[in-house]
């Protein structure tokens, strides 16, 4: 019988922790749990960080998962719960409404896209999954930010940078923004992430009424606006797309 390699044992061990604890551990948790010296740990998770397997967050210094993982994961992805409950209901959103649809959860300081419906028509488009959003200036972060406690925190804390003229930057604007998300029940990004595209964003909620996630019904501003603003229709089918997701994870009609 083939011996086992020590150190993708040691790695394996890494990751399955990761998984499985806090969403944050830091060197020492990580090789007093494992039973490692600090060194060999650290060559682990330098190694995994480089290869995107883990992040370190640069305030903390702490590790956590890496989005890398998901990208592998086509496989995974389809047996994902909240993918796989959201297939039909974002395949239906984008046939109905012309534009493509993202499905994003919170990650480290941003949202990790874990679906992309193409937008049906002949062009060309590149596939998102696993591409990371900011939280602070896309549809799917402020919604993200506007009912997950977590997100808030990460939006608040974090830079804000100003990714077109129209990004919001300023910490007691952002927070207006927030608090009009929770009221009306939805978020929109026009040209504030990127020139000449527009987004309007729902939240999905589990049994608990606890975030989950977010849809996003995402294309060219000409499209998606009249005078600067979201169609009204886009933003009820949004809404809707997300409360039967929502339910089908368990939340109660809302």
């Amino acid at each position: 019988m083939a011996k086992s390699i020590q150190s993708l044992q040691r790695a394996a061990a890494v990751l399955r922790l990761l998984a499985g604890g806090e969403r944050r551990l830091g060197l020492s948790d990580i090789a007093s749990s494992l039973g490692l010296a600090k060194g060999t740990a650290h060559g682990i998770l330098r190694t995994l960080q480089e290869e995107g397997f883990v992040e370190q967050d640069a305030a903390s210094g702490r590790y956590q998962l890496g989005a890398e993982l998901l990208r592998l994961g086509n496989s995974y992805l389809d047996v994902h719960e909240l993918r796989s409950r959201a297939l039909v209901w974002t395949d239906d959103l984008a046939r109905s409404s012309g534009e493509s649809v993202h499905l994003g959860v919170l990650h480290l300081e941003g949202v990790l896209i874990v679906h992309h419906v193409f937008r049906p028509d002949d062009s060309r488009q590149v596939l998102e999954v696993g591409a990371m959003q900011p939280l602070h200036s896309t549809a799917l972060g402020k919604v993200l930010a506007a009912y997950d406690p977590v997100a808030r925190g990460e939006a608040v804390r974090g830079a804000r940078e100003p990714l077109t003229g129209r990004t919001v930057t300023d910490l007691e604007q952002f927070e207006e923004i927030l608090e009009v998300t929770r009221s009306r029940g939805w978020a929109t990004d026009v040209e504030e992430t990127w020139e000449g595209v527009a987004a309007v964003a729902a939240p999905i909620h589990d049994r608990r009424r606890m975030p989950v996630g977010a849809i996003a019904l995402t294309g060219a501003v000409e499209r998606l606006c009249d005078d600067g603003e979201i169609r009204s229709e886009l933003i009820t089918a949004v809404r809707e797309c997300a409360r039967s997701v929502s339910r089908d994870v368990g939340a109660g009609r809302f």
